[in-house]
C-alpha cells in the first residue's frame, strides 16, 4: 500500500471529514495504488472531436469509515486486479463480447468478471462516485474533493448532486498527506536511487573527449530499463552556461560539467546529480566544488524534525556565502509519486499552502519519514558548472542517505570519485 492511511485518518478526524475523493491520476495511484498509463496522457478530444482538453474524469474514495472504493472504466477494471482496494465502480457500456463461453478464470480474473457483469446503473465516473456515496450514506456528509482534477461538467454535476452535503477543496491537503511517506513509499524510492546511482555511474564512466552526450543518455535509458525503472530525465551542462538535455555536445577534455538524472521504478521518482571532470581539474574549480561539499552538509546537518525547510536552505546558502559563492541557488525538494513532492526547500516565500481544508504556511517543519533532495551548483560561463545533488529521509534525530551517494569529489572516467 502506498497510502499513508494513518496519516490521513489522523488529518481527516482533525477536520471533521467524512470522506476524500481523489480526481487526478497521481492521487488516484496514491490513494489505491491503480494505474493506468493512458490516464496520465488521454484528453478528451482525442476520443471525441472537438471536445475539450480535459483529462478523462475518475475518482478514488477513501471514507473516515468503511471500505475505500475505485472508479474505474470497464476496459481498464482488469488493472485493479491486484489492488488493496477491493470495490470497484465501473460506469458505461463493457464494450465486451460475450457471444462465446468462456474457460475457467483464475480467482482475481473471475472477481474482475463479476464486477463487469453486474449491473450497472452508472452511465459515467460522476454516476459511480454518487453510487459510492450513497452506498456508504456520505451524500450528505462533510466531503474533501480533489478540484484540481475535475471536469467542469463534472463540478456543475456535482453540485447539483449533493445540496445537502459541504464539499471542499482538499487538494493541498492530500499533498501535506504525501509529503510523509509510507514504508512502500521509502522502499520504492530507495530502490530507484540504487538504480539510478548505479547506472548513472556506468554512464559517466563512458565519458571521453569527442563523445557525444546523448551516448550516456542513451545508455542510460537502455540500463535502467534492463533494472525495471523507466526513463525520467539526464541533463548535463554545457561549457557552464546552463543545463541540457537535447542538444548534440560533444565532451571537450576540460569539461567539469553539471549532471542531473533520474528514474522511475513502479511510479516513483528518483533524482541525483553530481559533477563530471572529463579530464584534470582545476584548482579553481576543486575549490567550489569543496564550497558545494559544505553546503550539502550544512544542509544535512540542519536537517532534522521540526526544523522549517528555509532554515536548511539557510544553513546551505549562508555555507556558500562563507566560501563567496553567491551567484548560486541551493535548495532542496520532496520526491514521491511526482519529480518534487513536498516539501520544497527554499527560502521563505510568505506563501501559504490554502485550500478550503487547511491553511498553514509553505515554509513546512520536516517531519519523520519525509524524503528530500538537497541540491546546488555553480555555472561559470566558459569555465564548467560544479553540482552536487543527495536524496535523503528524515529520521527521529536527524535525516540518513535514502541510498548510498558518494559525492566526495568530481566523477573522472577512469578514475571513478576522485576527493576534492
Amino acid at each position: 500500500m502506498l497510502f499513508n492511511k494513518p496519516r490521513a485518518l489522523e488529518h481527516m478526524r482533525r477536520l471533521g471529514l467524512d470522506v476524500l475523493v481523489a480526481t487526478s491520476p497521481v492521487n488516484i495511484t496514491y490513494f489505491t495504488d491503480f494505474h493506468m498509463w493512458s490516464d496520465y496522457l488521454f484528453k478528451d478530444y482525442m476520443m471525441s472531436p472537438g471536445a475539450p482538453a480535459h483529462p478523462a474524469q475518475a475518482y478514488a474514495v477513501f471514507p473516515l469509515e468503511g471500505e475505500p472504493a475505485l472508479v474505474v472504466g470497464p476496459l481498464t477494471a482488469v488493472n485493479a486486479m491486484d489492488l488493496w482496494v477491493r470495490d470497484l465502480y465501473p460506469f458505461g457500456d463493457t464494450g465486451l463480447d460475450d457471444s462465446l463461453a468462456h474457460g475457467p478464470l483464475p480467482a482475481d480474473g473471475r472477481r474482475i468478471y463479476d464486477v463487469l457483469h453486474r449491473p450497472r446503473p452508472n452511465a459515467t465516473p460522476t454516476d459511480a462516485l454518487l453510487s459510492i456515496l450513497n452506498a456508504r450514506g456520505l451524500l450528505g456528509a462533510q466531503i474533501g474533493l480533489e478540484m484540481g482534477g475535475l471536469t467542469p461538467k463534472a463540478r456543475v454535476a456535482l453540485d447539483g448532486a449533493l445540496p445537502h452535503a459541504s464539499v471542499k477543496d482538499c487538494s493541498n491537503l492530500i499533498r501535506l498527506i504525501r509529503a510523509v511517506k509510507s514504508p512502500e513509499e521509502i522502499r520504492r524510492m530507495a530502490y530507484a536511487a540504487q538504480i539510478s546511482e548505479q547506472v548513472g555511474m556506468e554512464c559517466l564512466a563512458m565519458a571521453r573527449p569527442g563523445r557525444r552526450a546523448t551516448d550516456l543518455v542513451q545508455h542510460y535509458r537502455a540500463r535502467i530499463a534492463a533494472l525495471g525503472a523507466d526513463f525520467e530525465h539526464f541533463a548535463y551542462g554545457i561549457q557552464g552556461m546552463g543545463i541540457a538535455t537535447e542538444a548534440d555536445y560533444r565532451f571537450a577534455a576540460d569539461d567539469v560539467l553539471f549532471v542531473d538524472f533520474g528514474c522511475i521504478y513502479q511510479h516513483y521518482f528518483s533524482d541525483t546529480g553530481t559533477t563530471l571532470a572529463v579530464g584534470a581539474i582545476p584548482p579553481a574549480l576543486r575549490e567550489r566544488h569543496a564550497a558545494l561539499r559544505a553546503c550539502m552538509a550544512a544542509g544535512m546537518q540542519a536537517a532534522r524534525p521540526g526544523v522549517s525547510v528555509s532554515a536548511v536552505r539557510g544553513a546551505m546558502w549562508q555555507t556558500l556565502n562563507g566560501h563567496g559563492i553567491t551567484a548560486s541557488f541551493p535548495h532542496g525538494h520532496g520526491l514521491g509519486l511526482e519529480i518534487r513532492d513536498y516539501p520544497i526547500v527554499v527560502a521563505n516565500n510568505g506563501l501559504r499552502l490554502r485550500d478550503e481544508c487547511v491553511d498553514v504556511p509553505s515554509d513546512l517543519p520536516l517531519e519523520v519519514d519525509m524524503v528530500f533532495n538537497l541540491e546546488a551548483a555553480v555555472f561559470m560561463p566558459g569555465v564548467g558548472s560544479p553540482h552536487i545533488e543527495r536524496s535523503f529521509v528524515v529520521t527521529t534525530d536527524g535525516c540518513r542517505p535514502l541510498t548510498e551517494q558518494d559525492r566526495s569529489g568530481p566523477f573522472q572516467p577512469g578514475a571513478g570519485t576522485v576527493n576534492g
